[in-house]
């Protein structure tokens, strides 16, 4: 991490960005509905840009400027990361030039940097099994911990949410009778996901330990000590620890982190015959592209258990054509 990128979040910018800033804060919260993580990114990355051009005020930016701090991170930082900071950027440009501060946008015509195309890593499902039931060790299996570990775990592969949708939802958000979930999702759509039987009954376990006045309204996954500030829902980072902890002490020596269970879902969910537009929805993706990338997974996995296994396969893998998108699969 550079100097300037440490110095990013919170620092004190320039005079003359500071203004712009506060106001650039104010829309991605009250017109654009962003999470409060997504909008502490994009006030980090311009404050970044503000602090490697000194003096020079936002309405006098150039292309030529953009350009020059960008080209100083390549090298350094990875290619998603450059193209997160230009997406960053280009926000709070635009954003200036309807409200009428800036003549012109910088970054019309940068390029977004390529990144090589990542394909998701899906832990095998019997890794998600152990993980389930032999990550919560040999405590009481009555105690609270013990109960809200299990329905955690239930819920992350479950229904495949995001780690942020999880810390959010509170008891009020899972109807155990119907057997859903409803999760405010990116931008504030919100969706209803259906809750398999393993998880309902694992919540319904937790949830019944903690019966009693106002619980409809408290957080669905709480800490078991309050926090300075006398909040007890367990934050991201809790969730993040919890699940390393159950997956050291399942055995699993891969690498396990929540986005990876929400992979591990969406792959599984497509192997057993699930229509991709289906898990589109349950997922919240905006883009089916975005879904598209686990049919490559799957086909990617069947190719190795064909090497595998075929008499004929050999050592030798033939090169395969990429996976046909969705329309032309049903033309």
């Amino acid at each position: 991490m550079t100097e300037i990128e440490a110095q990013g979040r919170g620092a004190v910018v320039p005079a003359g960005w500071g203004r712009d800033l506060r106001e650039f804060a104010l829309h991605l919260r009250a017109e654009r509905g962003l999470s409060a993580h997504t909008r502490r990114a994009y006030d980090s990355d311009v404050r970044q840009l503000a602090l490697a051009l000194g003096d020079l005020p936002p309405g006098r930016v150039g292309a030529d400027d953009v350009r020059g701090y960008l080209a100083g991170l390549h090298g350094r930082r990875h290619p998603t990361t450059i193209g997160r900071k230009l997406a960053a950027v280009r926000t709070f440009f635009r954003f200036l030039q309807r409200e009428g501060r800036c003549s012109q946008d910088p970054t019309l015509g940068i390029p977004t940097p390529r990144a090589p195309k990542r394909l998701p890593h899906p832990l095998p499902v019997d890794d998600c099994v152990t993980l389930i039931e032999q990550g919560a060790g040999r405590g009481d299996p009555d105690s609270e911990k013990f109960l809200r570990d299990r329905a955690l775990l239930e819920l992350l592969y479950g229904a495949g949410l995001r780690v942020g949708e999880l810390a959010a939802l509170d008891v009020r958000d899972v109807d155990l009778h119907r057997g859903d979930v409803r999760v405010q999702g990116k931008g504030g759509v919100e969706r209803v996901v259906p809750l398999p039987s393993e998880a309902r009954d694992a919540l319904g376990r937790y949830l019944d330990l903690r019966r009693g006045p106002g619980l409809l309204a408290e957080p669905l996954f709480r800490s078991l000590r309050p926090r300075r500030d006398g909040q007890r829902r367990l934050g991201v980072r809790d969730i993040r620890r919890t699940l390393r902890a159950h997956a050291r002490r399942a055995g699993i020596a891969d690498r396990v982190h929540p986005h990876r269970l929400r992979h591990s879902y969406a792959t599984h969910l497509l192997d057993m015959g699930a229509d991709l537009r289906e898990i589109q929805e349950l997922l919240g993706h905006k883009s089916l592209s975005t879904t598209e990338k686990y049919t490559a997974v799957s086909v990617e996995r069947l190719a190795e258990v064909y090497d595998r296994a075929h008499p004929r396969a050999g050592r030798q893998t033939a090169a395969r054509p990429a996976p046909r998108s969705s329309d032309e699969r049903e033309s």
